[in-house]
């Protein structure tokens, strides 16, 4: 099992799950962050830290959204490792109302 960052990042990038995250499994682009699951640990601390709903187990992934893994996958190993908070990106306030958090 990993966790898995889903298409709501897109767009707000809130940082909030690398600041408790006890590893260095997140990784960003200009868009969003990703999860790298050959370093997750699986221990959750992230998802409830997401303040857009973006982060949720593989296994609770709606058949829709399944791809989300091998995007995850990816895209971790194309982009730089995240070790601290970032500004969220502009709009991102506007994105998490539309989203409805």
């Amino acid at each position: 099992m990993t966790y898995v960052v889903t298409d709501n990042c897109k767009g707000c990038r809130y940082t909030e799950c690398v600041t408790v995250c006890p590893v260095e499994c997140f990784h960003v682009d200009a868009a969003m962050t990703y999860i790298d699951p050959e370093n997750c640990i699986d221990c959750g601390g992230c998802a409830p830290a997401c303040p857009v709903g973006a982060i949720a187990p593989d296994y609770r992934l709606p058949a829709h959204q399944k791809f989300w893994i091998d995007v995850n996958r990816k895209r971790a190993a194309e982009t730089p490792v995240l070790t601290a908070r970032l500004p969220p990106l502009p709009g991102a306030d506007d994105r998490r109302q539309a989203l409805g958090r």
